[in-house]
């Protein structure tokens, strides 16, 4: 059965999620709780704990909702490994402001 997971971050704790929270919470798609992903750290690199675990459950078939690019990270080319990494994985991917995506 394929599953909708969603991943958020901020770069510090003080930060609010609740932006992309409630971006997800529109969508037409059921993501289920527990399959809401959410760092309070940097983005330089991907060590991030929530974001690790996303990928040992995320299987192919399965949809990942982010709010935009700059939330999966700040370095391009870290972006291009894991952008890659999904697509290997057949994992659909959407970024709520690339339309494209």
């Amino acid at each position: 059965m394929q599953r909708n997971y969603a991943y958020i971050r901020v770069s510090t704790r003080e930060q609010n999620i609740n932006r992309q929270l409630d971006a997800i919470k529109q969508l037409d798609e059921h993501i289920d709780e527990r399959d809401v992903y959410v760092d309070k750290q940097s983005g330089k690199d991907f060590n991030r704990p929530e974001w690790q675990a996303l990928k040992r459950s995320i299987r192919s078939g399965d949809t990942l909702f982010i709010h935009s690019l700059d939330r999966l990270g700040r370095n391009k080319q870290g972006i291009l490994k894991e952008w890659q990494w999904l697509v290997d994985n057949k994992i659909h991917i959407v970024v709520f402001d690339m339309a494209l995506l």
